[in-house]
């Protein structure tokens, strides 16, 4: 039975994961033609499609795809906390709480990850047409163009990368302590 429970909680997670990728790309303005965009939007459009014609998008921001991901993890947490608690829980808003803060958890680890990497390519490959190569520069971009503003290169070396990481250090131990 926790073998079920663990398959179904790493496919949500994933399929959580592509949502906010794909809420990110939309936001950051990346390459909607790059491949890896492409599986994202198709892997997304069965859910997103229905749910935009209930929740409108303003300004470029899609909201319908942030409100699947609160109600997919809003409802992996639940099944989860039911799974393991053996009950389900009488109150349900706290729950909406906790889901919220995962999902910035989630966010966070997924820009993380994505700026380590950024990091390694820019050492090993500079300047790399690969596709996820330029997805990941042009999701970290947005993130990474203010602290550039602010604190310029010294003698080639990029330190807004490193400022970025411990902005979402910081960001991530709040939140990690919030719930």
């Amino acid at each position: 039975m926790q073998l079920a429970f663990d398959i179904i909680y790493f496919l949500g997670q994933f399929y959580i994961t592509l949502v906010i990728l794909r809420f990110i790309l939309q936001v950051s303005r990346a390459d909607f033609y790059n491949p890896i965009s492409q599986f994202i939007v198709k892997a997304t459009n069965p859910l997103l499609v229905p749910l935009r014609r209930l929740v409108p998008g303003f300004r470029g921001i899609d909201f319908a795809a942030l409100v699947l991901a609160v109600a997919l993890q809003y409802l992996l947490e639940m099944l989860i906390r039911s799974a393991h608690m053996d009950v389900i829980m009488q109150n349900l808003l706290p729950l909406l709480g906790i889901a919220l803060m995962a999902l910035l958890q989630s966010v966070i680890q997924l820009y993380t990850w994505a700026l380590i990497l950024v990091v390694i390519i820019s050492w090993v490959a500079p300047g790399s047409y690969h596709p996820g190569a330029q997805l990941l520069a042009q999701i970290t971009e947005p993130l990474l163009r203010p602290i550039r503003q602010v604190i310029p290169s010294t003698g080639g070396l990029d330190l807004s990368p490193m400022v970025l990481m411990l902005l979402l250090f910081i960001v991530g131990r709040v939140v990690a302590g919030a719930y």
